[in-house]
Parts: C-alpha cells; structure tokens; sequence
C-alpha cells in the first residue's frame, strides 16, 4: 500500500502542472533575450554564438485565482547580485487617508548565504500626524557550512529514490511548450556585465520597475 506522504506528493506535483497547463505559450513581445558582452570571448564559446545568458519575461496565468494578476521573471549570468528572490506586491487597499501609501510586500529569499522571509509594511510614526514608514519583518537562516548543499541533497534524494524534487515527463513537455516560441527567437541583446541586463526589459513592467534584490553581506 503507497504511502500517505507519497500520496500527497504525488497530488501536489499533479497540481504544479495544472497551473502549468494554465500559462500561454510565451511570445516575442513579452520576452527580452541577452547576452553579456564578452561572452562570446569566453573558453568553448563559438565567437558568433547568440546563446543567451539573460532573460527577462511577462506571463500569465490564465485560472479564476490569478485573473489578471502578472509574472515577472528575470534571471541571468554576470549580475550584480546571485541570488533567488521572489518578491510579491499585494493589491493596495481602498484610500483612506490623503497621501497613498506604497504597497505592502512579501519577499522569499534563497541563498547562497542566507535565506529567508520578509513582510514589508507601512509602520505609523509616533504621533498624531497620519505618518509612516516603511518596515520590513524579516525572518532570516545563515548558511551553515554542515548542512547539505542543493546538489547534494538531490543526489541524496536520487540515492533514496525520492522524486518530489525531480521533475515528471508531463511537467516537462508543459515547460517546454511555454518557452519554445521564444527559444527559436535568434534576437539577444548585449548589456554589460555587473548590471541588470539590457534596459529593455525596463517596458515589460513599465510603468512600474523591477525589484532589484540587494546583497546580503
């Protein structure tokens, strides 16, 4: 007899490709495709490769829980900073007071040194001014040297024959779906190594601005 917790896993991974099956093919004009410049001068790359080392992207996610609600992916090599973040803005609550405060924001952070969980907030001011600033809670977890690193801990799971971390044949064909539109695109665009990668990725969240995550040391 399987398991529960095997159960579960399996029925959380099943749910991980409905939300896949829900997000449009990408196209063109909601992607920006780089490549740092010097990569081309870099050992075993071709000097006229159009390989990209940066992308930046819009999607969707077509289903009644995030109607309307947009995606911003940006990844890449040679940025300023090497980390995981995801930064959530929540929807801003109806005025009340005549200045509009700035949204309030969940931010996940994974490593390499640290991770950790942060709640951002407007915070009053002591007084009877209607002032605040903003706050963040954070919740933070240093790396510690004895603990298994990414791979190792996959290894082990390949070793146990644990799957949850591994992807199956049908999230990979729906991951492929999405991205291959833009995969025969041959258009990258050059940007300088140590920046945020091309400013045109700039007009995929206009007229807001990307969250730029900052160092942790």
């Amino acid at each position: 007899m399987e398991p529960p917790c095997a159960r579960d896993a399996e029925s959380e991974r099943d749910e991980k490709v409905k939300v896949l099956k829900a997000i449009p093919a990408l196209d063109t004009a909601n992607t920006v495709r780089g490549q740092f410049r010097g990569y081309r001068r870099e050992p075993g790359v071709l000097p006229e490769s159009n390989v990209a080392t940066f992308a930046a992207l819009r999607l969707e996610i077509q289903s009644w829980r995030w109607q309307g609600v947009p995606f911003f992916i940006r990844a890449g090599k040679c940025l300023p900073v090497t980390c995981t973040e995801v930064f959530v803005t929540l929807r801003r609550p109806p005025p009340v007071y005549t200045a509009v405060p700035p949204a309030n924001h969940l931010r996940f952070r994974l490593g390499p040194d640290a991770s950790s969980i942060a709640l951002g907030a407007m915070s009053k001011r002591p007084g009877e001014r209607m002032e605040g600033d903003e706050v963040e809670l954070l919740v933070s977890h240093e790396a510690n040297p004895e603990e298994a690193d990414a791979y190792e801990q996959l290894l082990g799971d390949a070793m146990r024959g644990e799957p949850f971390h591994f992807a199956r044949e049908d999230h990979v064909e729906e991951v492929w779906r999405i991205v291959d539109p833009i995969l025969r695109s041959t258009e990258v665009i050059e940007y300088e190594p140590g920046t945020w990668g091309p400013g045109e990725a700039d007009a995929l969240v206009a007229p807001k601005t990307w969250h730029d995550p900052v160092p942790t040391r």
